[in-house]
C-alpha cells in the first residue's frame, strides 16, 4: 500500500502574501494526493482570511495560538506546536515567516525534517539589538532546517551576505496567470465605475498590509509633493494593518484609504500606476499580481523587488527617497503612453513567473527531504494534471 506523504505548514500570518501563499501551498500538495494540514491561529484570535480559505479549500486545519511579536510566550508557544507535531504525526514540517521559524527550529531541533521560508528575513523587520539578536538566531537556527526555501534570488542573496548559513534554494513566488490577466480599457473603466473614480483622474494604488514593512508612510511624505504639482492627482492605499488610523490622521490631500478587499484586481485594473514603497521584502505576491494585470510599477529598490522591476515595467528608487518616489509617480501619471508601455512590458514579464512553476518547484523540495519511503512512494504531479482542479485557488489578497 502506497504511503501518502505528510506535511504540516505552519504559520502566524493568517493574512497578507504569507496567508495566501500558504493556503495555495497546502490546496496545491493536497491535490497532489499528499496528507496535509495547516497550523495557524484560530480566526478568533488573529483576524485574516487563512481560516476561511483553507475551510473552503478543504485542507485541514489544526489551531495553533500564537502572536505575531517575539515575546516571552514564545517558549509556550513551541511547546504547543511540538505537540501538534506529535499528534499529526508529518513526515515533513514546512514553517512559515519569522515566527513560525522560531518557535519550529526551536521545538523540533531536527528531529523532523524540516523546511524554513521566511518571506522575508526576521531581522529586516528590527532595529538596534533587537535586530541583531533575530541575525544570531537565524545563524543558529540554520542547523534546525533541512532545507530553506528563499521566495527571490534577492533573500538568499541577503541570507549569503549576512553569513546565515544552510541548504538555501530559490522557488520564486509565482502569480496565478488565470485570474490575474492584463486589464485592457474596458477592464479599467469598469473598475473605475466601481469605485467612483473619474476616467481622467490620474490614479496611483499602493496595495498592501499597512505597517512599517510596507512604506506608506514614506508613500504619504512622497504623495504631498505630488498632490502639491497635480491637484487632480489621486492615491489609493488598499489594505488594513497596525498603522492605518495613524496614517489616516495625517489627512494628506487626494488620499483615499481603501481599506483591507478579498480581491486587489478591480483597484490594480483602475490604476495608473502601482506603487510599493516597502523597506524590506521576499519577493511579493502584489508586484507580480500588478505586473501581470499589465500596469507599471514604482518601487524602493530593496531586495524581492529589484529582480521583478526591471526592464521598462516602471522605476525603482533609492529606500526612504520620498523626493524620488513622487518623481517616479508624476511621471507615470502625467504620461499615460509612457504608463501604458511599460504596462505591457508588465505583462509579458509577469508571464514568466507563473505559479505553476512555483508550486512545482516547492513540492519537488518538499518531496528532496522526505524520508526514503514516503518520497519513493509519491510522484511529483502538476496540480493542473488531477482531476478537479480548482483553476482559481489561489486566493487574491496580494497583501
Amino acid at each position: 500500500m502506497a504511503v501518502r506523504p505528510g506535511v504540516l505548514h505552519v504559520t502566524q500570518p493568517v493574512d497578507g502574501g504569507v496567508g495566501a501563499y500558504v493556503a495555495m501551498a497546502a490546496a496545491d500538495q493536497a491535490r497532489r494526493g499528499w496528507r496535509v494540514a495547516v497550523a495557524c491561529p484560530p480566526p478568533e484570535l488573529a483576524a485574516g482570511p487563512l481560516a476561511g480559505e483553507l475551510d473552503r479549500l478543504g485542507v485541514p486545519r489544526l489551531d495553533w495560538t500564537a502572536g505575531r511579536a517575539p515575546g516571552l510566550g514564545d517558549a509556550v508557544q513551541a511547546a504547543r506546536l511540538r505537540r501538534i507535531v506529535r499528534e499529526f504525526g508529518p513526515d515533513a514540517v514546512h514553517l512559515h515567516s519569522s515566527k513560525a521559524g522560531l518557535a519550529g527550529r526551536a521545538a523540533l531541533r531536527g528531529r523532523v525534517p524540516t523546511l524554513f521560508q521566511p518571506h522575508g528575513w526576521s531581522w529586516l523587520a528590527a532595529r538596534g539589538a533587537v535586530a541583531a539578536a533575530a541575525l544570531t538566531w537565524e545563524r543558529l537556527a540554520a542547523r534546525w532546517a533541512d532545507r530553506v526555501i528563499c521566495v527571490g534570488e534577492g533573500e538568499a542573496a541577503l541570507a549569503r551576505r549576512y553569513g546565515v548559513p544552510g541548504d538555501l534554494v530559490v522557488v520564486r513566488n509565482g502569480v496565478d496567470l488565470r485570474r490575474f490577466r492584463p486589464a485592457g480599457p474596458r477592464e479599467r473603466a469598469e473598475a473605475r465605475a466601481r469605485h467612483g473614480i473619474a476616467a481622467d483622474t490620474p490614479l496611483a494604488v499602493c496595495v498592501g498590509r499597512v505597517t512599517r514593512q510596507k512604506g506608506q508612510d514614506l508613500l504619504l511624505s512622497a504623495w504631498q509633493r505630488v498632490a502639491a504639482r497635480d491637484g487632480r492627482a489621486r492615491l489609493a492605499i488598499v489594505g488594513d494593518g497596525p498603522l492605518l488610523d495613524a496614517l489616516r490622521s495625517r489627512a494628506v490631500p487626494g488620499v483615499h484609504f481603501a481599506g483591507g478587499v478579498a480581491d486587489a484586481r478591480p483597484w490594480y485594473a483602475a490604476a495608473d500606476v502601482v506603487v510599493l514603497p516597502s523597506r524590506w521584502e521576499g519577493l511579493p505576491l502584489t508586484a507580480l499580481e500588478a505586473l501581470a494585470t499589465g500596469r507599471p510599477v514604482v518601487a524602493c529598490a530593496v531586495p524581492g523587488l529589484t529582480e521583478v522591476v526591471a526592464g521598462g515595467v516602471g522605476a525603482l528608487v533609492q529606500p526612504e527617497d520620498g523626493a524620488g518616489l513622487a518623481e517616479a509617480l508624476l511621471v507615470r501619471l502625467g504620461q499615460p503612453a509612457l504608463a501604458g508601455a511599460e504596462g505591457a512590458a508588465a505583462a509579458r514579464l509577469a508571464a514568466g513567473f507563473g505559479v505553476d512553476a512555483a508550486l512545482d518547484g516547492l513540492a519537488a523540495h518538499t518531496l528532496a527531504v522526505l524520508p526514503g519511503e514516503a518520497r519513493s512512494s509519491s510522484r511529483l504531479r502538476k496540480a493542473s494534471d488531477e482531476p478537479g482542479f480548482d483553476e482559481h485557488c489561489q486566493t487574491p489578497w496580494g497583501q
